[in-house]
């Protein structure tokens, strides 16, 4: 039987303010990637967090991301040098695996988050610094990386088990790249259409960019933002989905 990694971005409240639905989501989801505290999250959130994907058999992984909370780490911090780069991940992936350790689990893989995983899609020096800073801490840890993009590359340089991650509910352009939020449709929110996209996805291990031009590339996970509105009911219109296309739902292994 085929199977997928449903995964999704979640602890991204801060103090007070919650964002998403994050008990909901853990429930359709099979990992999930927790913010460490730069874009958003605390320690609090992240140790809360833990728990529920601990309850619910959920994976974990750190969601490293540039120090900014004011833009949620959507906004590319320029001239950092790569040890700048691979200090903040470092510290993130670490102050995860310490608040997992509190709530009795196990930190099992890393997704850069938004603008810096964004740039390190395009630039060597970034991707590269992202990679070390994982073998750094853990070689073992799985590194999810955007499919076709050039923290592939980095990946594989460095020896790192990956994950190849899609993502079913934002468009693509025809270079395989993630079309900008600062353009119109680059976030989807039809539940229906992104549920056909994705089994689409899994069955044809390829996605549709926005020309319609079929890009092949591998699936190992599929994301899902916790902070899109309606993300629950998209997360579970794809697990009902891919249940009726007989594809089972299961956290990766990494390759």
């Amino acid at each position: 039987m085929t199977t997928i990694d449903l995964n999704c971005d979640l602890g991204e409240g801060f103090g007070a303010w919650q964002m998403g639905n994050d008990a909901a989501m853990i429930e359709l989801a099979s990992s999930v990637n927790i913010a460490c505290g730069f874009h958003a999250g605390d320690a609090d959130i992240m140790r809360a967090t833990v728990a529920l994907a601990k309850a619910g058999g959920v994976s974990i992984g750190a969601h490293p991301g540039y120090r900014d909370l004011h833009g949620f780490g959507r906004r590319p911090v320029a001239g950092l040098s790569a040890a700048e780069i691979e200090n903040l991940v470092a510290y993130q992936i670490g102050a995860l695996q310490a608040v997992a350790s509190l709530a009795g689990h196990k930190v099992t893989h890393v997704k850069a988050h938004g603008a810096l995983s964004n740039v390190a899609c395009e630039d060597d020096m970034t991707a590269n610094a992202i990679a070390a800073a994982i073998k750094a801490v853990d070689r073992n840890l799985i590194f999810v990386v955007l499919a076709n993009s050039r923290l592939v590359k980095a990946g594989e340089a460095a020896g790192l088990p990956l994950a190849h991650e899609v993502f079913a509910d934002r468009a693509y352009e025809d270079d395989a790249t993630l079309v900008s939020r600062k353009k119109p449709g680059a976030v989807l929110h039809d539940p229906s259409k992104i549920a056909e996209r994705v089994v689409r996805m899994v069955e044809d291990g390829a996605v549709v960019s926005v020309t319609g031009k079929l890009i092949k590339m591998r699936t190992d996970t599929v994301c899902i933002h916790g902070d899109t509105p309606g993300a629950v009911e998209i997360a579970r219109g794809v697990r009902q989905a891919l249940k009726a296309a007989g594809i089972a739902v299961a956290p990766f292994a990494g390759a």
